[in-house]
Formats: C-alpha cells, sequence, structure tokens
C-alpha cells in the first residue's frame, strides 16, 4: 500500500532522500513501495539500487501534478512502462506544457487517480489500467459516493512524504522558498495535507477494515509490477555496445588503429612497447570497452579535422592504446605509467578520459556527440545535482520568515553565538543544517556525455536546460552504477591560446620557422624552454603561471619534462597538506635525506624519491605495500577522493589495510603514517598521467612564450588572461618589448591585434563599448577602408553619443591629430541631439561646420586616469602617479643580498591569496611588482593581517624579513601601507589648460 512515496527528489516538496524513504517503509512493515516522485525520476535508479538491502521490492514512477495540483500517479509495471512515462514527462516539461487532466494511454503504464481529482473531472470510465486512490482521510466520504460504481478499480494510495510535524514543518519551508512567499504568508493550496504521513501497515490495514476489497486490488496491483535494472558487480555496461556494427569489427579495427600509429609514436618499436600494446588491448576486449575507446578516436578524429586542439588527460593518459589513438599525446613507456590506475580486471569502475577543447570549438564538438549518436535519443548531457548549503539555506530561509538583510548576512556568514540568537534566527539555523544536503535543483554536469546503446528514456526522463541538449536526471554516481560510462568534454582557454598563437604568428611572423606543436618530443628537451621553468618565467603559460608553481619551481629548480609532470601533482593541495610537498623538495635536493624513504615505499616510487605524489600511487602502496587486491586498492583510492558508494565498504578496506600491515610485521606507527599520508592526498593528487598531460600543454605554451613572446601574449588577451588580470599579460609584454597602444579607431579590432612590436588593446577591453559598436566599427573599415577624420567616422558609422564619448576618452582618434578634449567638444555639439537608438547613416556626405577652439593641454596623468576608468588599468608605469615618490630605488633583485634582515621596498599589488592557519587564523600570500616591473613574493602572518589589511589596487611600502626557502626568496611582511596616489586631475580645482 505504499504507492505514492515522494522522496526529496519532489524538489522543494519532499525532504527524505531515496534511502530513508526505504528505511522508513521498512520500519513500518512494508514489503512493496512505490517511489512516485513529483514531476521527477531522478530518484528511481538508486531506489531500485538500494532496495534489496531492505529487502523491500522497488516499484518507480511519476505523482504528475500540474503545480501542486495532483492528476495523476503513474506506475510502470515493467521497464517497457517506464519508458513510457519517461517520454510523456519529458515531452511536457521540456516545452513546458501543462499535463492534461486525463491520463495518456501508454503501454506498461497503471494510473492512479486521486479520489478528490475524479471528482472534480467527473470521469465516467476508466480504462483497465486506470484506477482511483482511496486515502485513508476519503473512507469516510465512500459510503455516500457515485464513484462506488467503479469500486472494482479502488486501491489504497496515501501520498507518503512526512514522519512527524517537524517534517511537516521543513515542507512548509521548502514550499515558501519554491514560492518565494513569506512562510506566513503561504497559502494552504501550496502545501501537502498534514496527514500525509507514512502509516505502518498494520494501521493501514486497520484503516481499510471495512473495504477489504480496497486492500486485495492493491496488493493485486502491486503484485503485477516488477520493474529491473542490472546494478550487481559483475553487470555489463549499457553504453554503446559497438562502433563499427559488431564487436568483432571493432576489435579488428581497434588494433588496426594501434599497429597504424607504431612507426608515428615511435622511432623503434621494441619488446617493451609490443608487450604493453598487447596487455592493454587483451584487458581492454575482456572488459568490453572497444567502443568507448573508438568513439573517444572518433571524437579526436572529427576535433582534428576541424582544426581543433585537444588534451586528453585524467587516468587515460595512463594508456598506450589512448596514446596510439591519438585521445592523449602521453607517452605511457616514456613515463612508466601504471596502467591498473587507468583499468584493470579488478577494477569495477570504467575508464576516465577527460578530453579539453578551446572554449570556442567545445560546444561544436559536444554538437557532433549528439548529431553523430543523439538522433535515437541515445546521448544525452549528464545531470547533477544542486543541494543546499549552509549559506543558501540560511539566505532562504532567513527571507522565508522575513528576517532583515543585515541579520541573514550576519547569519549567513556565521558570525553570531547561537545562545544569543532571537527566537526566529535560532529556528533559520535549526532548519538551515536540516536543508543541508538536500537537492535544490538540478543542474548539469560540467562535462559528461552518456551514449547509450538503449534510448536514454529507458533510464531516465531528461530535461532540455539553456544549452539544448538533453540531460539526465541523474548524475554521475547513479550512471556508473548502472552502468553508464560518461565521456567527458571539457572546455578550456590554454588550448585556445596555442591555437590562436599559431595563426598570429604566421601572420606577423610569415618567414618564421614553427615546429609541428603535436610533435612534442623536441619540445621536452628544448634547453632555452627548460631554462625558462628553471626561472619559474611562465606568466600566460598553462598550468604553471601561478605565484605558488612559481614558489615551487624555483624551490625544485625543476628544468625536465619529468620534474615538470611531478611539479604538477604535487602543487595539487592534498600533496601539500599531507606535508609530502615539503618532504619531496628536501630529498629532490638531498640525496642523503632520500635514505630515509622506507625500502619498499622506494622499490615503488624510486623517481619521485619513495613519495606518494601521484593518485596511482596510493594503488602501488595498497597493493605492494599493505597487500590488498588490486581491486581493493581501487575502492582505497576511490573513496579517498570521496567517489566511494558504501562507507561500509571503505571502511572494511580500510581495516583490511591496517591488518595486512600488521601481518606484515610493520610497526602501528610506519602504518599510521603510510595511511595517513594516503588520506590527507589521495583526493587531491592528480594520476600521473593526467599531471603528464597538462605538463605537455604547458611545454606547448611555453615553447610558444619562448620563442615568440609577444605573439602568444596577444593570444592570452585575446583568450581570457588566466591567472592573472589583464594588466599583468598587458605588462608581461611590455617586459618582453611591446610597445602597447590603447585602442584605435583605424589600427584595433575587437580582439587584441599585433604589428611589429606594436600591440593594439582589441575594443573588447574598452569598458562600456557595446560589441555591436565595436563590429560595426571594424566591418565598416573592411569595407570602406580606414577613417580620414573624426567627421568622416562620425558619417560612417552608426554611433550614440555615450559610445563615441567612451572612444574619444580613450584617445582613439589620435590618428586624427587632435586633443581629446576638443574632439569631445566636437561630438557633443553633433552628436548631442541624435539618439543612438534613430541614428541611421547617411545616404549623402554632409558638410560639417568647422570651429576654431582654444588649444587645450591634457596630462600625462589625466591620461593615466581615463585609462583606470576605461579599461581598468594605466598605461604608463603605475609609479608615475604617486603623490610622492618612494624614498628608495630597491628592487626585488636586492632581496637576495640582504637574507634574515629587515628591508623595504615599494610594490604594485598584483594578487593576494587568503588563508588559515591550523589555529583557523587568516595569514595571506601577496605578489607585486617592484619599480622596475619584477616579482616581489610577500608572506603576511595573522598579526600582520589583523594589523595592515591590503586596501584594494594600489602601490604598498613593505617592510620586513628577507627570508630564503630552497632557493625561493620572499619578505615576511612586519608593515604594509597603500601609497596615496595624486589626486584626480580631471576633478581637480585647479586650473587645467
Amino acid at each position: 500500500m505504499f504507492i505514492n512515496c515522494h522522496s526529496y527528489f519532489s524538489l522543494r516538496y519532499g525532504i527524505h532522500s531515496e534511502e530513508a524513504v526505504l528505511k522508513i517503509a521498512k520500519h513500518c512493515g512494508a514489503h512493496t513501495v512505490a517511489l512516485t516522485d513529483i514531476n521527477n525520476t531522478s530518484g528511481c535508479l538508486n531506489f531500485i539500487r538500494l532496495a534489496p538491502k531492505y529487502d523491500i521490492k522497488p516499484l518507480i514512477g511519476v505523482d504528475f501534478r500540474n503545480g501542486v495540483q495532483p492528476l495523476y500517479v503513474a506506475i510502470a509495471k515493467n521497464n517497457i512502462g517506464f519508458f513510457h512515462i519517461n517520454q510523456f514527462l519529458t515531452a511536457h516539461t521540456n516545452h513546458s506544457k501543462p499535463f492534461p487532466n486525463q491520463a495518456p494511454d501508454l503501454e506498461e503504464v497503471v494510473f492512479i487517480y486521486p479520489y478528490e481529482q475524479v471528482l472534480l473531472m467527473d470521469k465516467q470510465s476508466f480504462r483497465p489500467n486506470e484506477y482511483i486512490g482511496i486515502c485513508v482521510r476519503d473512507l469516510k466520504k465512500l459510503r455516500f459516493s457515485k464513484l462506488t460504481a467503479w469500486s472494482k478499480h479502488f486501491v489504497a494510495s496515501n501520498p507518503l512524504t512526512f514522519t512527524s510535524k517537524q517534517d511537516f514543518n521543513v515542507h512548509r519551508l521548502l514550499r515558501a522558498v519554491a514560492n518565494n512567499q513569506l512562510l506566513s504568508k503561504l497559502p494552504k493550496t501550496e502545501e501537502a495535507h498534514p496527514e500525509d504521513l507514512f502509516l505502518t501497515t498494520e494501521s493501514m490495514q486497520s484503516a481499510y477494515t471495512s473495504y477489504p476489497e480496497i486492500i486485495y486490488q492493491t496488493e493485486q496491483l502491486l503484485d503485477n509490477c516488477e520493474i529491473f535494472f542490472d546494478f550487481s558487480p559483475n553487470r555489463k555496461h549499457q553504453n554503446k555496445k559497438n562502433y563499427s556494427g559488431s564487436a568483432e569489427q571493432d576489435v579488428l579495427m581497434i588494433k588496426q588503429l594501434a599497429e597504424q600509429a607504431l612507426p608515428y609514436r615511435y622511432d623503434h618499436i621494441n619488446d617493451t612497447i609490443k608487450t604493453r600494446l598487447k596487455k592493454e588491448l587483451d584487458v581492454i576486449i575482456k572488459m568490453d570497452y572497444v567502443p568507448f575507446f573508438l568513439i573517444n578516436w572518433d571524437i579526436i578524429k572529427y576535433a582534428k579535422s576541424k582544426g581543433y586542439f585537444h588534451v586528453g588527460r585524467g587516468s587515460g593518459a595512463n594508456s598506450i592504446v589512448a596514446y596510439l589513438l591519438g585521445i592523449t599525446d602521453v607517452d605511457p613507456i616514456e613515463l612508466d605509467l601504471y596502467f591498473e590506475r587507468f583499468m584493470n580486471l579488478y577494477r569495477s569502475t570504467p575508464p576516465d578520459f577527460d578530453i579539453d577543447f578551446s572554449w570556442r570549438d567545445r560546444e561544436d564538438v559536444t554538437q557532433y556527440i549528439f548529431d553523430r549518436w543523439g538522433k535515437e535519443g541515445q546521448a544525452s548531457l549528464l545531470g547533477t545535482y544542486n543541494t543546499f548549503k549552509h549559506s543558501a539555506s540560511v539566505r532562504e530561509l532567513g527571507k522565508v520568515f522575513g528576517l532583515p538583510k543585515l541579520e541573514i548576512d550576519k547569519l549567513s556568514d556565521g558570525q553570531y553565538v547561537f545562545k544569543n540568537l532571537d527566537q526566529l534566527s535560532q529556528l533559520v539555523i535549526v532548519y538551515a543544517k536540516r536543508l543541508q544536503g538536500m537537492p535544490n535543483y538540478i543542474s548539469v554536469h560540467s562535462a559528461g556525455i552518456i551514449v547509450s546503446e538503449k534510448h536514454m528514456h529507458y533510464f531516465t526522463a531528461t530535461d532540455m536546460p539553456p544549452k539544448g541538449f538533453p540531460t539526465t536526471q541523474f548524475d554521475m554516481v547513479i550512471a556508473e552504477d548502472v552502468g553508464l560510462y560518461k565521456y567527458d568534454i571539457l572546455a578550456q582557454r590554454g588550448l585556445g591560446k596555442i591555437k590562436d598563437s599559431l595563426t598570429i604568428i604566421k601572420h606577423n611572423q610569415p618567414k618564421a620557422h614553427l615546429q609541428d606543436i603535436h610533435q612534442v618530443k623536441p619540445l621536452l628537451h628544448d634547453p632555452k624552454i627548460n631554462h625558462q621553468i628553471s626561472r619559474a618565467q611562465c606568466i600566460g603559460c598553462f598550468y604553471v603561471e601561478s605565484p605558488a608553481m612559481r614558489m615551487l619551481l624555483k624551490k625544485l629548480e625543476v628544468d625536465t619534462y619529468l620534474g615538470l609532470v611531478a611539479a604538477s601533482s604535487i602543487i595539487r593541495p592534498g600533496v601539500a597538506k599531507s606535508g609530502m610537498m615539503r618532504e619531496y623538495i628536501l630529498r629532490h635536493k638531498n640525496p642523503e635525506r632520500r635514505k630515509q624513504a622506507h625500502p619498499v615505499m622506494w622499490d615503488l616510487m624510486e623517481d619521485t624519491y619513495g613519495v606518494m605524489v601521484y593518485q596511482e600511487d596510493v594503488i602501488k602502496v595498497a597493493h605492494h605495500f599493505a597487500g590488498l587486491t588490486l581491486g581493493e586498492a581501487d575502492v582505497l583510492r576511490r573513496g579517498m577522493s570521496g567517489k566511494y558508494r558504501s562507507r561500509e565498504e571503505f571502511q572494511k578496506i580500510k581495516e583490511k589495510f591496517a591488518t595486512n600491515c600488521k601481518e606484515k610485521g610493520y610497526s602501528d606507527q610506519l602504518t599510521s603514517e603510510i595511511w595517513r599520508q594516503i588520506e590527507s592526498f589521495a583526493g587531491y593528487a592528480f594520476a600521473k598521467g593526467h599531471s603528464a598531460s597538462y605538463a605537455i600543454e604547458s611545454y606547448q605554451s611555453l615553447y610558444l612564450k619562448t620563442y615568440f613572446p609577444l605573439e602568444y601574449m596577444v593570444a592570452v588577451l585575446n583568450n581570457g588572461g588566466g591567472f592573472y588580470r589583464v594588466e599583468t599579460y598587458v605588462h608581461e609584454a611590455r617586459m618582453h618589448g611591446a610597445i602597447i597602444h590603447p585602442p584605435c579607431i583605424n589600427q584595433s579590432y575587437y580582439d587584441t591585434t599585433i604589428q611589429g612590436k606594436n600591440i593594439y588593446l582589441g575594443f573588447q577591453h574598452l569598458h562600456g563599448l557595446e560589441t555591436l559598436v565595436a563590429n560595426r566599427i571594424v566591418q565598416d573599415r573592411k569595407l570602406n577602408g580606414p577613417f580620414r577624420s573624426f567627421d568622416d567616422f562620425i558619417d560612417r558609422v552608426a554611433i550614440g553619443i555615450e559610445q563615441l564619448d567612451l572612444l574619444v576618452r580613450i584617445d582613439a582618434f589620435r590618428f586624427t591629430g587632435k586633443d581629446r578634449r576638443s574632439l569631445l567638444w566636437q561630438a557633443y555639439y553633433k552628436l548631442n541631439h541624435i539618439a543612438k537608438d534613430h541614428f541611421q547613416s547617411k545616404l549623402f556626405q554632409i558638410e560639417h561646420r568647422t570651429f576654431s577652439l582654444p588649444s587645450f593641454n591634457i596630462t600625462q596623468l589625466e591620461t593615466a586616469f581615463d585609462q583606470i576608468e576605461l579599461i581598468g588599468f594605466p598605461l604608463c608605469n603605475p609609479f608615475l602617479l604617486l603623490a610622492q615618490q618612494p624614498k628608495n630605488k630597491n628592487l626585488a633583485s636586492d632581496l637576495s643580498k640582504h637574507i634574515n634582515q629587515t628591508f623595504e621596498l615599494f610594490g604594485y599589488l598584483v594578487t593576494v591569496k587568503s588563508t588559515t592557519t591550523v589555529n583557523q587564523d587568516r595569514m595571506q600570500f601577496g605578489t607585486f611588482l617592484d619599480q622596475a616591473g619584477h616579482w616581489i613574493d610577500t608572506v603576511h602572518f595573522p598579526p600582520v593581517v589583523r594589523k595592515y589589511s591590503f586596501r584594494g589596487k594600489g602601490i604598498y611600502r613593505l617592510v620586513g624579513k628577507v627570508t630564503e626557502e630552497f632557493g625561493f626568496i620572499s619578505l615576511e611582511v612586519q608593515f604594509c601601507e597603500r601609497m596615496d596616489y595624486v589626486e584626480d586631475p580631471r576633478f581637480s580645482v585647479k586650473e587645467v589648460y
């Protein structure tokens, strides 16, 4: 009789997880339970997966409603019925169509109408699969009801949502949040009935004592329904079964592709390569992942045909087959990559490829996947659940309770003592904790795409988000559980920088010799590139430009590919947290310290001095050091990264780890230390192949930065920059000899461009300039040639006075030889009465009146302040803007002469990173530029942070102790203050001309 159960996937309505529903039902004595969430199927598959654990027969369906008005409950008689329910639900929700009052005639689906809804509809006939749901509160109305003529269609159907009054209170809060209303104003029609409670089977039987036929008919209905999805450990995957038409053809194809690529990838094909290839192919074929590889290969083939750059990373980069198929550019033989991290016969989870494309190209690649495999509904984006977090919960509930914004902000930021709060504020905190972790709405996974053998509606209904591609209502964990393995198609700007650089170089230096960027091996051994890495001269380069990475590269003096691969993983927070970053540096610098490594650890990880650096190190240590099987080791790795499905399973592995270590004779201290290292970093470290993929892209960008720095920095600017603001990349270009120009009417395009060493900032950097206007300027110039004068521009380009004002003030008309004040005077005189929406290009040339204007003197300071306002930074040296020039000319290069001494210098703030100490005190790391444009790195400990806080961009006077660690020099700040700029001369009361 548990026919209409709601979980919290009845979004902003239900309050219990699908597992909690099963626990409650089990406690109530239920043997068959139907999960029917409101217009949603998110919980269905996991409900089926978990039901055997509670000895419950699961059924699934949907409670169809328009708003909160119940229409009918659909229950799938079998998998075919679930497919039809999903199709019906999707067709209406994707087009925002209301559901009809009359249920459709769907194959293998049972429909149950609420008693009140039948009366409202005055429904006169019922199909064999249509029933009337009689809940407990309807029984007293039944004796005199005209519906008794249809008593053969009566079933016991109680909406089951709550277990207590507090549950109902949470429900009311969710409904108020959903309706964006004060709780006191929430209409009763927007709430569930307070009696929609889970009842014991005994209570249900007792309530229907006078109507035993209802109980019988209900049991018959439930007995006739059965749903099955395979969640067993040895389940077959549900992805596309083959690529070419048959499994045999697929196997032949993957072998041929791999064999054909061997000469391209390897100059000498030795036994090691052949053995590795055979081993991988055997495992891939045995585990039936051949189509998975071939579809990834097909995606890459399409991308290459369109000239798109890509990076294949993730654990998939550990595979030689992936390397030969062009999915990745990482040679697993050269790096001795651990294939078992990627795939082994004991691993229950699928292979993992993360394929990056340029942010401009990813959408087209996604469209190709859906065009290629999604025409018959077999492809979908992967959904994800956006859950209530503390801040969102507090803010939503604060509004529902009517708290003022100031009070809500205080509660959201945690700035309170609970016992000192008033009653309403305490209620907000109490109920916010109840909401945390509950799904708020369904979103789209950042990268995951599923390609299934069956139609996606066999598994789930699909949503249609703004991206325009169908999206599952379950997440990646459920997808893996049921055997649907995702293809990760991601976007990043680094590839756009590389691709655009090549185009810009060919245009600006047509005779320059360019190496094949995809043949990376020569780049890895280029002494100039490796020298740049060792000096941490990597601004603008993928993954290696941040202050933390600059610090690490200098400390390690990285000058090899393998060194950069290790650094790419060491920089991850888990390795630093475990203390292994410091230990790695110590062993890297001091060969004697390497002897402290445990012999087994050294044998497993000699290339990293016995220190765990990569994800697969967890598998190696668990398997070889602690004696776990490869399958158990992989459960351990996934558990450390928070991806475990079962805490109990993970706990058993943890206990077995300790037991095995004890049997091997390891001390408790050693076992605890190794476990601590695993526990603290495994969730954050990269797989070695993943780090290697990142390092490859870093080398590609470093090659371009080393040999074509100006063109590369232009590409960086046109692809949204990177870790730093635009100003930093403009500065970096200038340090490499570029001459930087503000936007120019006759030279600039929407993107930044380069002519020789002259870089013209693009119109995109001019704050407030509309894209339409920028494109209009460029288009007219292409059609009619350069603008000859200010009047010529006004005649040819449809532009309003506000937009023209921006262009004049940034000095975009400097080719005219006229000062900006004169041009502004002309602009306002000529355009002030022309609304920009009604401006039209003139058919005939008109004569412009000329005026004699006084000579205006515009200072460099005025120009700088205009630039700060319009593009965000001055193009001159910012130190020129100081009200008082620095008292000294100390530079970053002087720091090495004053180790452990107090030193003073002035720096232009670039970026600040805030963090917390173990005592939860706030500390900061600063990055500045000195008066010569070179880097200053600072450390601000908690007492200094409390006393001398940063006050935004600008130039700071820095006083502190110079420290050096592993060759990296920084300033431990003891005092800092922001220096005043001169008064803005544009608003000065002094005469400026």
